[in-house]
């Protein structure tokens, strides 16, 4: 983040830091919401979903999508969502949108502005380190398999060894042998 362009103040830089904490995993798809967006754009939300539905050909529905209940019971475990204090009151009016990768890249090209670029630009960073950390994880966890079957074997054999150890002795596998040294003769 050392380069960000000029166009982001010390706020936006620090938030874009916490981004990597607004990319939800929806319908299998790595997403970030608009009102988190909107926030990192430096705009409302509802100029953002404006300038989206301007451009609806430019976001189909592998780029951005309306939230459904069921979207809304996954985010619940991944996030603190809108809820209105009491009936009537608060919370949000409208059903948020999701953006995959490919929509918040998108996103600057409506929003026209250099600080949706440049917030872009860090945005796409995070996407591609998160993948890359997913990546990592996903090699760490076959390496951690393997080591496993590996290791699994000879536990086995460890603990066989252990168990023949502990078992009683077959009758006669000792007989004619003293206890003790004895001198040949």
């Amino acid at each position: 983040m050392a380069d960000a362009p000029a166009v982001l103040d010390a706020s936006v830089i620090a938030a874009l830091r916490d981004a990597e904490g607004k990319i939800y995993a929806l319908r299998g798809l790595k997403v970030m919401l608009a009102q988190d967006l909107a926030a990192l754009y430096g705009v409302e939300t509802r100029v953002l979903l404006q300038a989206m539905r301007r451009n609806l050909d430019r976001f189909p529905a592998d780029f951005a999508f309306t939230l459904e209940d069921q979207d809304l019971e996954n985010l619940k475990s991944q996030l603190v969502i809108s809820k209105p204090e009491k009936p009537g009151s608060g919370g949000a009016r409208y059903r948020s949108v999701a953006f995959t990768e490919q929509g918040v890249a998108m996103l600057s090209s409506v929003l026209r502005s250099e600080r949706a670029v440049a917030v872009n630009i860090e945005i796409m960073r995070t996407f591609v380190k998160l993948r890359s950390m997913l990546s990592e994880h996903a090699d760490l966890k076959r390496k951690l398999n393997a080591l496993e079957q590996r290791y699994d074997q000879n536990f086995r054999d460890v603990f066989n060894a252990i168990h023949q150890l502990m078992d009683e002795p077959k009758p006669g596998a000792y007989s004619g042998r003293g206890i003790g040294f004895t001198k040949d003769k």
